[in-house]
């Protein structure tokens, strides 16, 4: 059995960079927020004092030892910020991200194997920023997938080495759904990332090829996709389509995110498809009017597959609770709260949730 760690967005720019030991500009230009450090009052306002500077480790808070007590074999997380001091503020874009490189600490305390870049904040301060993001993983040895120097490097997948023989592949891309703009995809001696225009069939094809030029015997293969809009349940039939597309042609999870809080799994062919993983890690607390989606209850989402044919074996979800800018074990009463969510927002895609004392469980049905 395979198991992997895989997680919706990373946001570690703006308010979280603030609290952490090496600070960057807390300069904003949103329309209502100018300062990254109100983040950080509303967050305290919502839930509690702060203490600042916090250790590295703090925005992840029980998420590391339960990933230890998990001891995936790889890593996978949507780190959606640029690691930049430098760039200039992206034109024609509401929000931007970044963290100080002197906190990727941060990010390597939870031991990444792979950051998946296609997203819409990877290039908010330019390309110059999106080369500082790209020396700093590579500098602190973490493999990337979905953006790069040229559209080669952005689409090329990552490969990680799992016992004994196998390799997971990384394939990653970015829609224009979740605000990724046309004018960030890499091209030919251009730097950026892997985009894709849609779910149409033409876009399907592209990425389906890249899939199966790429997998080999013992490989398994994710792709990871950011799609869709921030807020809402819905699935749309072209993202199914997308999805159940690069099931057939070989990929053995899909990993989509972008939606602040979890969206429908789909167990599709003895595949695991995830619509949306919701956010891990944000500076959100202090934001009102989304309340009744539960965007405070972050997913750790462990996925076990049998190496040898990629189907699903199960899926293990364990919810946390962001608190001062850190995560906490949710409640017994979250858990019920998730479960009985996932069965109301599943309906159509038949997933079989079940309780754990450890989370909540997805097991295929036999037909599956």
């Amino acid at each position: 059995m395979i198991t992997l760690f895989v997680c919706g967005d990373v946001m570690l720019g703006r308010g979280v960079d603030q609290i952490l030991p090496h600070p960057g500009d807390p300069e904003l230009r949103e329309g209502y927020v100018r300062d990254a450090r109100d983040y950080v009052s509303l967050a305290e306002a919502a839930t509690g004092p702060v203490p600042r500077p916090v250790d590295f480790t703090w925005p992840w808070g029980d998420a590391l030892e339960i990933l230890d007590a998990a001891a995936p074999d790889a890593r996978l997380v949507n780190l959606e910020t640029s690691v930049t001091s430098t760039g200039s503020f992206a034109p024609d874009k509401a929000i931007h991200y970044r963290m100080h490189p002197a906190n990727l600490p941060c990010l390597t305390a939870a031991r990444p194997d792979v950051c998946v870049l296609a997203n819409n904040h990877v290039l908010d301060f330019g390309r110059v920023g999106l080369a500082d993001t790209l020396d700093s993983l590579a500098d602190a040895g973490l493999r990337t997938a979905g953006a790069g120097r040229d559209a080669t490097a952005a689409e090329r997948p990552a490969s990680v080495p799992l016992a004994p023989s196998h390799r997971l592949l990384v394939f990653a891309v970015g829609m224009p759904s979740s605000g990724v703009p046309n004018d960030w995809a890499a091209g030919e001696g251009r730097s950026g990332v892997s985009f894709v225009a849609g779910t149409s069939a033409a876009v399907r094809a592209q990425v389906v090829s890249r899939v199966r030029k790429s997998k080999r015997p013992g490989d398994l293969a994710v792709v990871s996709v950011h799609w869709g809009s921030n807020w809402g349940y819905d699935v749309t039939r072209g993202q199914v389509a997308f999805a159940h597309a690069l099931i057939d042609a070989g990929a053995d999870l899909v990993h989509g995110h972008s939606s602040h809080h979890v969206r429908p799994p789909e167990v599709y062919a003895g595949r695991l498809v995830l619509y949306g993983c919701g956010d891990l890690i944000n500076d959100y607390e202090g934001i009102t009017g989304y309340e009744r989606y539960r965007d405070d209850l972050r997913l750790l989402h462990l996925v076990s597959l049998d190496p040898d044919t990629g189907r699903l074996i199960h899926l293990r979800i364990v919810p946390l609770q962001a608190r001062r800018m850190s995560l906490s074990r949710a409640s017994a009463q979250d858990h019920r709260w998730l479960g009985s969510l996932l069965d109301r927002i599943s309906e159509g895609f038949r997933p079989c949730v079940t309780s754990d004392p450890r989370g909540l469980m997805l097991v295929p049905r036999s037909e599956d």
